[in-house]
């Protein structure tokens, strides 16, 4: 799987051995959920021994769907029938509604752990009681909300994302966080099962196989499922199926381009610090916007430019000095919480706050049409990020 792979896989076992070291006594014990609030826009202040708070108006509500595409087969485990999917929705939310949203259950943070480092002693329930903000079935607000979907990196549960979509919830976006099967640590079923990676130690040569059979599909029929005549999700009204967005980590990044090319509903995308294994099409995604967003390093830059070349819509190339591949997700966050100091050159809580404000804005801007001076080059408070312009 190259850097994409490689590079997510050090980053989760710098986090699970730094746990190993902390003991029973880590930080990342949870105390009790606290009642919902509304948070303001401020900087992201970090909850104790959890994720940062949310920085939009709204409070975050979560609901957990079980899908299951009858119409096509699983591509990495054939006999296990129809392909299954675990989908957490994050949405604008009632306060003071709903119960306490678990981080992940103990099965996957147990796998996470196996995957990435066999033997460790930490208690997995140390990461799934990670404290989150949203709250299990809360109340919806009212109104209608752009939908962004999420797709994590290639061996990282869905959960290794949860801080984006707790805040992009905030600020108002219907969010459907995919956990593909088969292709991270664990994911955990309704009946209790908690299925394992089965392509983690193997995976198809090349990345386009895992983009094109698998993430780009699921991505599809989740759109399918949510918007439809006949939407799964009981809170589906709250979407606005004109404006759709996809965003991913690493390989999940690296879909939102794929994805777009085969579906037209996905109007705006963005990468997270994905190599691009399948190529950008020649028609540049017929103009539709796309944002690049990753680290400064010289060897994402073949396929980076090569994406770059071809789309031919507004789009945007943003490097963060000191941030390594696991930056974008709350995998630093989770490593500072057992005293373990940034892989970069940035806090974990700053960027986190980066990757918060750098996704809202893109979307904001394309799906809100609310103007972002942000992206339209250097910003005197992201002396971190550099703005490539067309």
């Amino acid at each position: 799987m190259n850097r994409a792979r490689s590079t997510a896989m050090a980053t989760v076992c710098v986090l699970a051995l730094a746990l190993s070291a902390a003991g029973t006594t880590s930080a990342l014990a949870s105390p009790a959920h606290p009642p919902a609030t509304n948070p303001t826009a401020s900087n992201a202040v970090q909850a104790p021994s959890g994720l940062p708070r949310p920085t939009g108006p709204h409070a975050v509500g979560r609901s957990i769907l079980h899908l299951v595409d009858e119409h096509r087969q699983d591509p990495w485990v054939p006999s296990a029938g129809a392909r299954q999917l675990m989908v957490s929705m994050y949405y604008p939310a009632r306060p003071r509604t709903g119960g306490p949203a678990p981080y992940m259950t103990e099965d996957e943070a147990r796998l996470l752990l196996q995957e990435k480092a066999p033997g460790s002693p930490f208690p997995a329930e140390k990461i799934s009681e990670v404290r989150t903000w949203a709250r299990s079935d809360a109340a919806p607000a009212g109104g209608r909300f752009p939908l962004v979907v999420l797709s994590p990196g290639f061996t990282l549960p869905r959960a290794t994302l949860s801080g984006l979509a707790e805040d992009l919830a905030s600020r108002g976006y219907v969010v459907a966080l995919v956990d593909h099967t088969y292709e991270s640590s664990g994911t955990t079923f309704p009946d209790g099962r908690t299925l394992p990676c089965a392509i983690c130690d193997q995976p198809p040569a090349g990345g386009p196989a895992i983009i094109e059979e698998s993430r780009a599909k699921d991505v599809s029929f989740v759109l399918d499922q949510l918007t439809g005549r006949d939407p799964v999700w009981r809170h589906a009204r709250m979407i606005d199926a004109g404006r759709i967005a996809m965003a991913g980590h690493s390989i999940g990044g690296a879909a939102s381009a794929v994805t777009m090319a085969a579906d037209h509903r996905v109007r705006a995308g963005i990468n997270l610090d994905g190599t691009f294994f399948a190529p950008v099409p020649d028609n540049g995604l017929d103009g539709r916007p796309f944002l690049m967003f990753g680290e400064q390093t010289s060897d994402q830059d073949n396929t980076w430019n090569a994406a770059w070349s071809h789309l031919n819509g507004w789009k945007r190339w943003l490097s963060v000095a000191g941030s390594e591949h696991g930056t974008f997700t709350d995998l630093p966050l989770l490593a500072s919480l057992v005293g373990v100091p940034s892989a970069g050159g940035i806090t974990p809580q700053r960027s986190e706050e980066l990757t918060r404000t750098y996704v809202a804005a893109f979307l904001d801007l394309h799906l809100k049409g609310i103007p972002q001076p942000v992206l339209d080059g250097p910003s005197a408070a992201d002396p971190e990020v550099t703005v490539r312009l067309p």
